[in-house]
């Protein structure tokens, strides 16, 4: 019953992260749109990519913490360029050139995107299956 607990969490922190990336995409399109202004859009964007770096790190852990070892080297790609851009501090979108580098912008967001996807899935995957092992072995 562990498991189901555990893939049912891994679950809802893949949700929170789907959530953070499409905010930022949305800020992305609005900006590219005319919708809202640089200063705004970066704000938003900015205050958002933190939180996003440190709930990824959170769950590569608790994947480690657990025993799922290939979720977590899953993970790896990901954290890596987390951790790529946050030491070359290109993590934060800079109000003047938010223009300039808004087609690479929206671009890496959307591969986060088709990643956290993928995660969703696999983990939606051993989530029901757990559950069912679970419920076949209290018959």
């Amino acid at each position: 019953m562990a498991d189901v607990w555990a893939w049912l969490l891994f679950f809802f922190i893949l949700i929170s992260l789907l959530v953070m990336v499409v905010f930022q995409l949305m800020c992305l399109s609005d900006l590219e749109f005319d919708y809202i202004n640089p200063y705004d859009s970066a704000t938003r964007i900015n205050g958002v990519v933190l939180p996003e770096f440190i709930t990824q790190g959170v769950l590569c852990l608790l994947y480690l913490i657990t025993g799922h070892w290939f979720m977590s080297l899953l993970c790896v790609p990901y954290m890596y360029n987390n951790y790529r851009l946050y030491t070359r501090r290109q993590h934060l979108v800079d109000v003047t050139e938010i223009f300039n580098q808004l087609d690479w912008e929206k671009k890496q967001r959307l591969f986060k995107l088709g990643y956290i996807v993928l995660l969703l899935f696999i983990s939606l995957f051993w989530l029901i299956y757990s559950a069912l092992e679970d419920d076949e072995e209290s018959l």
